[in-house]
């Protein structure tokens, strides 16, 4: 073990590691108070892979240390395995910002040093903790992104039918306002059964369509073919695939609102017991606010959480 002479200020954390991260491994940096000699602190470096039974093996080396917190920089997405697992492990976790521990100019940077560095930061308390949500939001977050993804390439597919059309010259999108409404869609799949007849797709319409069968039979006149069913048939498939599975995020979405619960609102001066209410009362809360519905509403909790205590201000919060 290396040992450092080095002065104590008040507020500083006796046991900490610090960890920089990269892809496949970390560079752990351990600072804890020399035995025997005051004021004295040992220190040890040394790399680990960023496999799980060697993050396992880490946690249970810092715990039998005493270690109080471990400290890491948020590098991309590596730093989550080493985060959860050291936090199920018992540890405190600090994910700090990487802009907030950025090394003295001048002064050599390798993954030995910038552990080191962190950890002096972090034992003097010179580091702020971002915000890491619990694992029930977390747990929100990845279904409520992947529900955005999932939207995203939805649209995508959907304009792609579009341009298949107009790579047939069937001009419905200028008619139809939803191509993919009822009747837009009644004519879809029409087309790809093999229907070519644009009196017979015009009347398919319903409802406000009705009044525009003229225009529907000019529109659906074109030179669709073979080619085009089949590469429509495709589209069509993936479009109602990414629906079925959107209905399915939903369902997990509404479930985890319901585990995810917010503390109680001690702010009012009744005297009524305080109680928890789950994410989804809170969802239902936001969605009349103007511009927020349903799905923004969910977003907005999976991002944030549901406990506002841990932001001590507006501005912390929007941050």
């Amino acid at each position: 073990m290396e040992e450092l002479r080095e002065d104590h200020d008040d507020g500083t954390v006796a046991r900490v590691a610090a960890i920089d991260i990269a892809k496949a491994s970390g560079m752990v940096c351990l600072r804890v108070p020399h035995d025997t000699i005051e004021g004295r602190r040992v220190q040890k470096v040394w790399t680990v892979a960023s496999t799980t039974n060697t993050i396992l093996e880490l946690g249970d080396r810092l715990v039998c240390q005493g270690v109080e917190r471990v400290v890491m920089e948020a590098t991309g997405s590596y730093w989550r395995p080493f985060f959860y697992l050291l936090e199920a492990r018992g540890l405190d976790c600090w994910l700090v910002n990487a802009r907030d521990v950025k090394n003295v100019p001048g002064r050599p940077k390798t993954d030995k040093l910038d552990a080191v560095w962190l950890a002096k930061l972090a034992e003097r308390g010179m580091v702020r903790a971002s915000f890491v949500p619990p694992k029930p939001v977390r747990q929100l977050r990845d279904f409520t992104r992947t529900r955005t993804v999932f939207v995203q390439e939805r649209t995508r597919h959907k304009h792609r039918v579009d341009k298949a059309l107009q790579d047939a010259q069937i001009k419905l999108s200028d008619v139809a306002s939803d191509l993919f409404g009822m009747s837009g869609r009644a004519m879809l799949d029409a087309l790809v059964a093999g229907e070519r007849n644009p009196r017979t797709l015009a009347d398919l319409a319903k409802g406000n369509l009705v009044k525009k069968k003229p225009a529907l039979i000019e529109a659906l006149t074109g030179q669709f073919e073979d080619h085009h069913a089949r590469l429509l048939r495709l589209l069509l498939g993936t479009v109602d695939h990414l629906t079925a599975q959107l209905g399915e995020l939903d369902r997990l979405i509404a479930r985890t609102l319901e585990e995810i619960t917010a503390p109680p609102d001690r702010s009012g001066t009744g005297s009524e017991p305080a109680t928890t209410v789950s994410a989804r009362v809170l969802a239902e809360k936001l969605d009349p606010v103007p511009g927020i519905g349903p799905a923004t509403a969910q977003i907005i909790l999976a991002e944030i959480g549901a406990d506002m205590n841990r932001f001590p201000t507006p501005e912390h919060l929007v941050s």
